[in-house]
Parts: structure tokens; C-alpha cells; sequence
């Protein structure tokens, strides 16, 4: 008699796949459909329709529960126009700048309800305090696991190795950043995985001789390896490659790195993009396509992941405006402004509308030619894209450039 097999564990990856509610099934019906959406670039007037029904269910659902967001509901100069009909219509909402959040904390939902907490990963300052109900922080990973899937970065029966360029964890540690990238690692089999970033006593220190070491014992392995984080340090472990002698390493080609969180207090040292990504190639030899970079942030979860042309394009769980720096009003393409971005996702923290402190040019998808049909977006104040320049004196110059 043949005996069976054991069963087989469930890929690590799976759950970001599975159904997840949303807290209240009759208020937050369309919101839930959004949700669902597996298409991450799908568009299409259904696709707008169903949009716009789930922005007005999360604007009630905040006016209802955050005393803060109903007054700020409530006060709103076009409370008096037609209701919210098209995407469009999301210029008229409230805006709450991302920075509030870093003084004050507003939630929705009871202290039981909060299955999350994290932070920003500011250099100095305040950080925004933000929390996450159980469908919030399920939505911000499976809208990441669907993006990165629609670009074939999820290899669950492919183990590799990782080389994380952020923060290693530790019992204190709530940082978004740090969750985000251990989050990434259930996308493809962990065999061995490194920090960058060493916890030593209550403080983070880069440790590049270790990434060094990391990657050429990497190098002597017959896996693919995944190199997830900050840019920054990526490149210091480059030039630390470089200053040693170290010739190019050959890591494997189907290999992937995914970059994200700016050059964090290192403005003054950053390198454009291609330049990274020629020296990646060079040193690595990890081929342009698979190496991208990525747009997000703690007060607004969603994933925004370059194309194959290295573009940051809209997913359809979103929808992003270029403001005006001065008005506030919103800018026809090609134009720079302020990053507004809305999308009603989030139950726990009325974050559906928030200005960012980015300044953006927004493009029609037509100009990318990668084949998306969805709006994209490149990032001219970033902290960290733009050598010894901040967003505060980039908005001042366009300021100038306007009087």
C-alpha cells in the first residue's frame, strides 16, 4: 500500500493572494471591489466608476469615526457642488499634508482594532505615527505582492539570497522600511539572508565591509540574489568594492534588486539613477530589467514600482495630481507641483488624500512606452534625487520661476 506524501508547506507568498475583508462589508462595498482588482494597471471607464464609489465610501467612513477628518469634511469649500463623479473629482477633497501626521496621531478605529504600528524612516525629526487595522496593513502588502507578480518578481519555487539594505530588526524597531523589505522576502524562498544596516546597541551602523563579504560569498553560490533597500548604501558598497580591487562579480542573471526610500541624509553623495543602475550591471552584473526602483511611504501605502523604462506608473488602486506650489490648484501634465495622492484604501487613518512633500511632474502613460495606459510620474524635490537640493529650496525656486 503506497503511503502519501507529506503536505506540502504553503509558499510564504500565498496569503498576499488570499480573500480579505474589508471591515464592514455593506459601507465598504466598492472599496472592497477596488481592492480585489489583480490587474494592477488595469483601466477603463468601469475602472474609474468603481474608483470614485470607493472614494466616497471612505471619505463617510472617515467623517463618521475621526472627529478631525468630519470637521475637515465638513468645512470644505465645494461641500456644496455634485457629489464625487469622476477620478477628477478628487482635486475637490481635503488635503492633509503628509507632515501632519508627524505631530499628530488620528485614527478611525478603536485600540483594538490596531493590528500595526510604524513609522517613517526620517533622518531627523519627528517621525508620522501611523497605524494599520487588520484589512489597512493587508492592503499595503497585497497591492505590493500584486504589482511585483504583474512583473514576474514573484519566483516562489526560486530560493534566493538576500542582501537587505535597510534596517535589522529588533525588538524596538516599528519602522516601515524595516517591515516593507522582510515583507519582500516572502516573495521568493529565503536560503540566506544579510542586513546592511547592524543593530548595535540602540543605533544602525552600515557595515559595507560585511555587504562586501556577503556579496562574494553570494557570488560563489549557484542561487539568484535579491539586494532590497536604500540606494545609498548600495552604491557606498559599490565604491567600497571598487576602493578594494574587487573585480565584477557574476551573479546570476535572473538576480533583482528593488530599491526604495531615497538617499536618507546622504543628499549631497547621490548618483542618478542610471548611473546606479549602469554600475550595478558593471560590478554585479545584474541586467538593467532587473533592477528597479520604487516609490512610497508610510503615510500613503501604496506601491508604485518602475516599469521595464524605469517609470514610477499609477496603480489602479490610485490616483496622483500634480499641485501648484503656490495655489495649491492642480497642474495639467508635464508640469511640477506638489505630489497629491489619493487612495481610499485605508480604513484605519483618514490618509485617502494626502499631499506629499515631492515634487513631481505627472506624464500620460503614452509617453512611457513600456505599454501601460496609466499615468506616471518623475520625481524632481525628492529628498535624495536631486544633489544638495531638499524640496523646500526646489518649491522655492519654482515659486521664484512663477512671480
Amino acid at each position: 500500500m503506497a503511503r502519501s506524501s507529506a503536505p506540502t508547506a504553503r509558499p510564504a507568498h500565498q496569503k498576499y493572494f488570499e480573500p480579505l475583508p474589508v471591515p464592514d462589508p455593506e459601507r465598504l462595498a466598492h472599496v472592497q471591489q477596488l481592492g480585489d482588482l489583480r490587474d494592477p494597471y488595469a483601466t477603463g471607464t468601469d475602472v474609474d466608476e468603481l474608483f470614485t464609489s470607493a472614494l466616497g465610501e471612505i471619505c463617510l467612513w472617515h467623517a463618521e469615526r475621526s472627529a478631525f477628518y468630519r470637521s475637515a469634511w465638513n468645512d470644505r469649500p465645494s461641500r456644496d457642488e455634485a457629489p464625487l463623479r469622476t477620478p477628477d473629482d478628487a482635486t475637490r477633497l481635503p488635503l492633509i499634508h503628509a507632515n501632519f501626521f508627524k505631530a499628530h496621531e488620528v485614527v478611525s478605529i478603536a485600540p483594538e482594532q490596531v493590528a500595526m504600528h510604524l513609522t517613517s524612516s526620517g533622518t531627523s525629526g519627528q517621525k508620522s505615527q501611523m497605524f494599520f487595522d487588520r484589512w489597512s496593513i493587508g492592503s499595503v502588502m497585497r497591492m505590493a505582492a500584486f504589482v511585483l507578480d504583474h512583473y514576474g518578481f514573484i519566483t516562489p519555487d526560486q530560493p534566493n539570497n538576500y542582501l537587505l539594505y535597510s534596517y535589522e530588526p529588533t525588538d524596538r524597531l516599528n519602522l516601515g522600511t524595516a517591515f516593507t523589505d522582510d515583507f519582500l522576502c516572502d516573495l521568493a524562498p529565503v536560503n540566506q539572508r544579510a542586513y546592511a544596516l547592524r543593530a548595535v546597541g540602540d543605533e544602525h551602523i552600515f557595515d559595507a565591509f560585511g555587504c562586501v563579504s556577503t556579496l562574494l560569498r553570494y557570488a560563489e553560490q549557484d542561487l539568484p540574489v535579491r539586494l532590497l533597500g536604500f540606494p545609498s548604501f548600495l552604491w557606498f558598497t559599490l565604491e567600497r568594492m571598487r576602493a578594494m580591487g574587487i573585480p565584477p562579480l557574476k551573479l546570476r542573471p535572473d538576480s533583482f534588486v528593488y530599491l526604495g526610500g531615497g538617499w536618507k541624509g546622504h543628499t549631497g553623495r547621490q548618483i542618478s539613477k542610471h548611473e546606479l543602475y549602469d554600475r550595478v550591471e558593471e560590478q554585479l552584473g545584474i541586467p538593467h530589467e532587473r533592477v528597479r526602483d520604487s516609490y512610497g511611504a508610510v503615510e500613503h501605502g501604496v506601491t508604485y514600482a518602475e516599469c521595464a523604462r524605469h517609470n514610477l506608473h499609477t496603480p489602479v488602486w490610485s490616483r496622483i495630481f500634480a499641485r501648484d506650489v503656490a495655489t495649491l490648484h492642480p497642474l495639467p501634465y508635464g508640469e511640477k507641483g506638489y505630489l497629491h495622492c489619493v487612495a481610499p484604501f485605508m480604513t484605519s487613518v483618514p490618509v485617502h488624500s494626502v499631499l506629499m512633500g515631492d515634487l513631481v511632474s505627472i506624464h500620460p502613460g503614452s509617453e512611457c512606452g513600456c505599454g501601460l495606459r496609466t499615468p506616471w510620474f518623475e520625481i524632481h524635490g525628492r529628498a535624495g534625487t536631486s544633489t544638495n537640493r531638499s524640496c523646500a529650496v526646489a518649491a522655492a525656486e519654482l515659486l521664484k520661476e512663477a512671480s
